[in-house]
């Protein structure tokens, strides 16, 4: 006889993106769509047991990074290791597109300086086969992919292209321009953008150290781009900002979302400077959202911070003279030469370089600095600190330091926390995490490729959050559904993220109680030999898109059925 669908996920424990409790139940897949959810379903073609295994909605992760990468790669890892199967890029106002011929150039030191996609990688792997943004997403679409993704229009590309150096100067658009960006990003809102990102902090700089070209865009020419997205009745707005003046810049934020009628999300952390300013933050958006605006906070589960390593781009002695005269050995020469006792002590003596100043005490602030471990610890307590390691051995912390990232012939990584991390907990990351105002984001999966690995972001959400911590854990249905449906419907996307009938079959199998996050490793698989950190995930027994198993056991399974999204799906 034959069977009735074409996929059939047997007796899982479901939890299926609406926050309701867990049931068991079989999923039903015919095509790419679900078919039926219920007990006792007919056979399928194919089937997966998954008695004892914990099955979700497919995540959705609305903060990634992979506009070059999908130019080049099938497979969007490492975040579709993850659980992801549609990911959202072109955030943080940068990007490919629209772009003339002399501004390619232009757009990658952006991209290299706020991403740390080195410019070799960029310039072999960009086809650049394209000029407007509707031309650059068909190329996109001419590539098959492992899962779904989505691209919104950057403030950065789009203002270079209507001004030129102008643009790139920080120069007030004119009413002309503005018209012109008006007109483009409703164009593009067509064409299948799935929403606008722009960048209003001093953080995003190019290579060269110039700012980001929307630093200082004034509210008029936010809200001529903003018209545009109305004008196409579409589009999700993002944005990161410092908010050095809260008040004012969010009233323009809420103006920018009266104006125009579409959704916004900004990127909410606790700045370790300035530790209780996320609060006012939150407490704008939460007044906002009360009031039936539509802006939410886009938040990580653990803190921001960098890996530092001898194959990353950063480590405590990165900048001192003798190391600089074997950066470019290959790790083997240099762990040798590290290891010799005289290159210890020279380099133990030796005082950074200035240009080293730039990033603060961050390199050497060994209180805030920790050895990750095999199994990543991303809440560690103050006394494992590499400086409280010192002092406990009677050591200096450089000598600490030094000694770790020797381990595992160099492969070792160390992690410090700029970010969500004042108090040395992960209080403020929960209240974040609580609000109905708020959505998980923020892990920048195929960014910033030498110093962070954040794309397990979803995985870590499940895991610390819906098991592992010792308190202030959260129910799991109701993370799952702030994975999937909630942070589907915050771009527009309807047609996935919850279990149900008639829904995109895109789904996860997994064994939640082996799921975890591994150590993060350094592959050197981008174009033009180029590095990047990656991470793995175990646990997940089936990542499925679009009806299609994709990855078993965190393995290729060789289907492609991933594909952009050209905008808002019902």
């Amino acid at each position: 006889m034959a069977a009735t669908f074409d996929l059939v996920i047997r007796g899982g424990t479901i939890a299926d993106g609406t926050g309701a409790p867990l049931f068991e139940a079989d999923v039903a897949v015919a095509g790419n769509r679900i078919a039926q959810v219920g007990t006792g379903l007919a056979s399928g073609r194919e089937e997966i047991d998954a008695r004892g295994r914990l099955v979700t909605p497919g995540f959705v992760d609305i903060h990634t990074h992979y506009d070059g990468q999908a130019a080049w790669d099938s497979r969007l890892a490492p975040s579709s290791w993850h659980g992801v199967t549609t990911a959202v890029m072109g955030n943080c106002g940068v990007g490919f597109a629209p772009v003339r011929a002399a501004d390619r150039d232009r757009l990658v030191e952006l991209m290299e300086g706020v991403e740390d996609i080195p410019e070799a990688v960029l310039h072999e792997g960009l086809g650049w086969q394209w000029e407007s943004f509707a031309q650059y997403l068909d190329y996109l679409a001419g590539r098959p992919h492992d899962i779904d993704f989505c691209a919104q229009l950057p403030h950065g590309a789009l203002r270079v292209y209507v001004m030129g150096e102008r643009g790139a100067r920080l120069e007030a658009a004119t009413d002309e321009d503005i018209a012109r960006m008006r007109s483009l990003t409703a164009d593009a809102m067509r064409a299948g953008a799935i929403g606008f990102s722009t960048s209003r902090t001093l953080n995003h700089k190019t290579v060269k150290g110039d700012p980001t070209p929307s630093l200082r865009a004034t509210e008029a020419e936010l809200t001529g781009i903003v018209l545009g997205m109305r004008d196409a009745g579409r589009g999700a707005i993002e944005m990161i900002s410092d908010f050095r003046e809260l008040d004012a810049e969010f009233s323009m934020a809420r103006r920018l979302v009266q104006a125009s009628g579409r959704p916004m999300t900004i990127s909410l952390a606790q700045n370790h400077v300035r530790t209780e300013r996320w609060r006012d933050l939150l407490a704008l958006m939460e007044a906002a959202c009360a009031q039936g605006l539509p802006i939410r906070g886009q938040v990580a589960p653990r803190p921001i911070g960098l890996l530092y390593g001898l194959q990353a781009t950063l480590h405590p002695f990165c900048r001192h003279p003798s190391y600089r005269q074997i950066a470019e050995l290959g790790l083997a020469e240099r762990v040798t030469a590290m290891r010799s006792p005289q290159m210890r002590a020279r380099l133990l003596a030796e005082q950074p370089e200035e240009a080293v100043q730039v990033l603060g005490k961050r390199l050497t602030d060994f209180e805030r600095i920790f050895p990750l471990g095999e199994i990543p610890d991303y809440e560690p307590r103050r006394d494992q600190s590499v400086a409280a390691i010192a002092q406990r051995e009677g050591r200096a912390p450089a000598e600490v330091a030094y000694d770790l990232l020797l381990e595992d012939e160099g492969r070792n990584f160390l992690s410090t926390q700029f970010a969500n991390y004042a108090d040395f907990d992960l209080e403020a990351c929960r209240t974040m995490l609580a609000s109905d105002c708020t959505l998980p984001g923020l892990g920048d999966g195929g960014a910033h490729v030498g110093i962070i690995a954040d794309a397990s972001f979803p995985t870590y959400l499940l895991t610390h959050w819906g098991r592992d911590r010792p308190t202030g854990r959260f129910d799991v249905t109701w993370l799952v559904s702030r994975q999937t449906r909630d942070t589907a419907r915050a771009v527009g996307l309807t047609d996935r993220g919850t279990i149900v009938p008639g829904m995109k079959a895109d789904l996860n199998v997994i064994d939640f109680g082996r799921l975890s996050v591994e150590r993060p490793y350094m592959a050197f698989d981008l174009p033009a030999g180029g590095r990047r950190l990656l991470q793995r995930a175990r646990g997940y027994e089936a990542t499925i898109v679009s009806g299609e198993i994709v990855y078993r056991e965190g393995e290729a399974t060789g289907a492609l059925p991933g594909a952009l999204v050209r905008g808002p799906a019902h």
